[in-house]
């Protein structure tokens, strides 16, 4: 333990003891110095009205974006996607969804040839439900400036409608339901 020139035990600041009760001061002093793995700030977007596209091109899911601005640069934004989806008719129908940091698609699979890369899909049993697309990431933008996170769909079914937030079948009735999708980022010390 480092000591001060008359022998008492050395801290670095007037106000170290007084962050960690109950602890010695060698381990507060100790703990002090931990900064990583902590979370620094949290933003989160709420999506509760509906989508509908049925592109053949990813295209944005309007409301469904956050933005955060990290505080250092070897700071890690850990995602977390939770889209209620639905859409028709049922049987063919095939979403696939991708999460953007900014303009670059970030965590799609990879493959050759004529597949879709995603970051999720969601196929559609029937057109009275829905289906819970979800998706937890985490991301090393190495940035100060401003980042924006949002998601991206498309159908690969002909005449095929992808609703977030709603079923295919949205009749006035209790037993269709409407829900609300979320994003939300989560800034880690490194």
């Amino acid at each position: 333990m480092a000591t001060t020139a008359a022998g008492t035990p050395y801290v670095e600041s007037s106000d170290l003891v007084a962050n960690y009760p109950g602890v010695s001061l060698s381990l507060a002093n100790h703990i002090d110095g931990l900064d990583g793995g902590k979370v620094l700030q949290v933003v989160s977007t709420t999506k509760a009205d509906t989508f509908a596209t049925n592109s053949g091109t990813y295209i944005d899911v309007t409301g469904m974006s956050a933005s955060i601005t990290p505080a250092a640069t070897t700071s890690k934004i850990l995602i977390y996607l939770s889209a209620q989806t639905g859409g028709s008719p049922h049987g063919t129908a095939q979403y696939h969804g991708r999460l953007l940091r900014d303009s670059t698609a970030i965590a799609i699979g990879a493959a050759a040839g004529s597949r879709t890369l995603a970051s999720f899909t969601t196929a559609q049993i029937e057109n009275y439900t829905m289906s819970t697309s979800s998706l937890v990431f985490l991301d090393s933008p190495s940035t100060l400036s401003a980042i924006t996170y949002k998601i991206q769909i498309l159908s690969t079914s002909t005449g095929g409608t992808f609703q977030l937030n709603r079923s295919g079948i949205d009749t006035d009735s209790a037993t269709y339901s409407r829900t609300a999708s979320t994003i939300t980022l989560m800034e880690i010390g490194a």
